[in-house]
């Protein structure tokens, strides 16, 4: 892959001689796969969501659960055929859908492999938001539903935590065009068959940005869902003081009532339960 530019950092990297900013070259890595239960419950149904947790990341986030993996430390390399084999592998284990985890920097090899097998249960882009309109066109007609963060507004706030300025500038149009592209359709069976599910994950003592991040998105919602996570759970040195703890009881309230006074109808919510490394995935490779 010569002059890379998957993804808004633009890093123009040969990958086939070498790793982008991404940390990835242009060979696709897995960490895992297997039915996750711990999605939203339109996702995960009764036996779980078929996820591949792909290796590498646009993004450099302090807090990162999966750095082994979004670093790129550890993982196995397949091809497009034998990840389009996976995909058949987790549809005929009676997974709800397939779950591609961390996807942006592979996004040209996932829609390779979805050219070789098509799955018949729903595609999930499960994205951090850092992602340009123009491959999420690309990959329309192979997604059916997309699951992106919606993390900061504020340049300062995404340069601290997550290394680049920029990020609201491109996930706040790559949302719109996700959720402009994919009304939502509930299955008989109660699960999402296409739509769009905006994820925010509430930081501790950032309940401004929190906010910022609402109002935005309730100009662009839609049909779409928001989920609201309580899951942050801080470990490791993290060189920030205000994220060596989990958020409060009230830092969540906080956030719901003022979703709710935004005019959300429909948010999922997390228990307090979620917050833990016990629901860290154990990879596999």
């Amino acid at each position: 892959m010569n002059g890379c530019s998957l993804c808004p950092l633009n890093c123009n990297a040969d990958r086939s001689n070498g790793k982008g900013a991404c940390n990835a070259d242009d060979k696709i890595k897995i960490a895992k796969y297997y039915l996750h239960p711990f999605e939203e419950p339109v996702i995960s149904g009764k036996n779980g969501s078929g996820t591949v947790f792909f290796c590498g990341c646009s993004l450099k986030c302090v807090f990162c659960q999966n750095y082994e993996v979004s670093r790129n430390q550890r993982g196995k390399y397949v091809s497009e055929k034998e990840l389009a084999d996976i995909f058949r592998f987790l549809e005929d284990n009676g997974a709800a859908n397939i779950n591609l985890v961390s996807p942006t920097q592979y996004s040209d090899k996932i829609i390779g492999a979805l050219k070789l097998y098509k799955p018949k249960i729903p595609v999930c882009y499960n994205t951090h938001g850092y992602e340009k309109v123009e491959i999420i066109d690309l990959l329309t007609d192979f997604v059916d539903i997309f699951l992106p963060d919606m993390k900061y507004v504020s340049p300062e706030r995404s340069l601290r935590y997550s290394g680049v300025k920029n990020y609201f500038e491109y996930a706040y149009p790559a949302i719109g065009k996700m959720i402009s592209s994919k009304p939502c359709v509930l299955g008989a069976d109660g699960l999402l068959k296409q739509g769009v599910i905006v994820r925010h994950l509430i930081l501790p003592q950032n309940l401004d940005e929190t906010k910022k991040v609402l109002t935005a998105l309730k100009q662009i919602i839609g049909d779409a869902y928001l989920s609201l996570m309580s899951q942050y759970t801080p470990f490791g040195e993290l060189k920030y003081p205000e994220l060596k703890r989990k958020i409060t009881l009230r830092e969540y309230q906080t956030a719901v009532d003022f979703a709710r006074a935004q005019g959300f109808e429909k948010v999922f919510l997390q228990e307090f339960s979620s917050q833990g490394t016990e629901f860290i995935p154990k990879w596999d490779f």
